[in-house]
C-alpha cells in the first residue's frame, strides 16, 4: 500500500507540472507581440525617408512663414532680371547680364532632385573647385553661375544680394535627412555614348521634344511680366548662358536633359529621353552661337582637370577643338587615364 501512494503522489505532481507548462505556453501564444525584425525596421526607416519632402517655397511666401532674408533670396534666384539683372531698378544692383532666372536651370525652386538642387548644398562646402584649382566656398559657387549661366559679374560676398541667397539654399536644406543628401546633389550620370554628337539625330530629338517650349530658333518664351524672367528659357543666342557654364558642356548638359527634360514631363527616376537622344540634342543646342566669357584660358590652372567636354582651350593634349566639343570622348578619357592616371568622367 505504500508503494501504491508512493506512485499516487508521483503521478498527482507529475500531471501538475505537465499542467503548469501547458498553461503558460499558451498565455505565451495570446501574449506575445513580436518585435519589429530588421526587415521590419528597414521599411520603417524607408517610410520615413519617403514622407520627407522638400519646403515648398511658394506656400511659405504666401502664408508669411518664410524668414524675411529667405524671402529676399528667394525672390532673388526666382525673379532675377528684375532683382539682380538687366532689368533691375538700381544700375549698381545689375550683377546678372542676361534676362535667365536661377530657377530655369534649379528647377522647382531649387529643389527638384536631379537638377542641381539647392536642398542640402550648404552641407557640401567648402570643397575644391579644379576650375580655381583652389578650395571654395558656397558664395564662390554661386557667383561661378553668375559669371557664366547669367552671363553676368561677381556678387560681392558680404552683399545683400548674396547673403540672402544663401539663407534661401540653408533654408531649403535644414532639415534634410542624411540618408537623403546623396539624392540632391547635382546630375545623375548617364551612359555616354561611344560617338560623334550628331546634330541631325540632335535637331530630330529637339523638334519633337523640345521646339513646343524653346521654339524653332531656341530663344525661348518669356513671362507676361518680362521682369520676372522666362517661363522656358532661350537655349543659345545672346541671352542665353555663355561658353564658359558648364551647361555648355556636352556631357553635363545631356545628364540635366535626360534627368529633367522634356520640363514637367521627365524626372530623374523616370526620364523621357534615352542617354543617346540627350547626348545628340545636347550638342545640337551647343552648336549654335552664344555669349562668349573673356578669360576662359584661365580656367583650369591645372590642365590635366580640366573636363573633357570643355569645348574652350588650352588642353595639355592634342585632341582638336571639334573632338572636345562634340566627342567622341572616350579616347581623350583614355589618353588621360594612361598618361597621368586621371580618371574623368565628363
Amino acid at each position: 500500500m505504500e508503494h501504491f501512494g508512493y506512485l499516487v503522489r508521483r503521478l498527482f505532481w507529475l500531471f501538475a507540472t505537465v499542467l503548469i507548462l501547458v498553461t503558460l505556453l499558451f498565455i505565451t501564444l495570446f501574449t506575445y507581440r513580436p518585435g519589429p525584425s530588421v526587415t521590419t525596421t528597414s521599411l520603417i526607416v524607408e517610410e520615413m525617408q519617403e514622407e520627407w519632402y522638400p519646403k515648398d517655397a511658394v506656400a511659405a511666401l504666401a502664408d508669411g512663414s518664410m524668414p524675411r532674408q529667405v524671402k529676399k533670396g528667394f525672390l532673388l534666384v526666382s525673379e532675377t532680371p528684375g532683382q539682380m539683372g538687366p532689368q533691375a531698378d538700381v544700375p549698381n544692383k545689375r550683377f546678372t547680364g542676361n534676362n535667365l532666372t536661377c530657377t530655369n536651370c534649379h528647377l522647382q525652386f531649387g529643389t527638384q532632385a536631379g537638377s542641381g538642387s539647392w536642398v542640402g548644398v550648404a552641407n557640401r562646402f567648402p570643397q575644391f573647385g579644379g576650375r580655381a584649382n583652389a578650395m571654395g566656398d558656397l558664395q564662390d559657387r554661386i557667383n561661378g553661375c553668375v559669371e557664366r549661366s547669367m552671363n553676368g559679374n561677381k556678387l560681392p560676398k558680404d552683399s545683400e544680394e548674396m547673403l540672402s541667397i544663401v539663407a534661401y539654399m540653408e533654408w531649403l536644406g535644414d532639415d534634410l535627412p542624411k540618408e537623403r543628401e546623396s539624392e540632391y546633389k547635382g546630375y545623375p550620370k548617364i551612359k555616354i555614348p561611344e560617338v560623334r554628337v550628331d546634330l541631325d539625330i540632335g535637331k530630330l530629338v529637339y523638334d519633337k521634344e523640345c521646339l513646343v517650349c524653346h521654339g524653332a530658333n531656341g530663344q525661348g518664351i518669356k513671362k507676361p511680366d518680362a521682369t520676372k524672367g522666362y517661363l522656358y528659357p532661350p537655349l543659345w543666342g545672346p541671352d542665353s548662358f555663355n561658353n564658359g557654364a558648364g551647361m555648355h558642356r556636352v556631357i553635363t548638359a545631356a545628364e540635366f536633359i535626360k534627368s529633367n527634360m522634356p520640363f514637367g514631363l521627365a524626372t530623374y527616376k523616370n526620364p523621357k529621353l534615352t542617354d543617346e537622344e540627350a547626348y545628340h540634342v545636347a550638342g545640337y543646342i551647343n552648336s549654335f552661337d552664344r555669349p562668349i566669357k573673356e578669360n576662359t584660358e584661365a580656367d583650369y590652372p591645372d590642365k590635366k582637370l580640366k573636363p573633357v567636354s570643355t569645348s574652350y582651350g588650352p588642353w595639355v593634349d592634342d585632341f582638336p577643338q571639334e573632338q572636345h566639343k562634340f566627342g567622341p570622348f572616350q579616347p581623350i578619357m583614355e589618353y588621360y587615364k594612361r598618361n597621368y592616371n586621371i580618371e574623368k568622367s565628363k
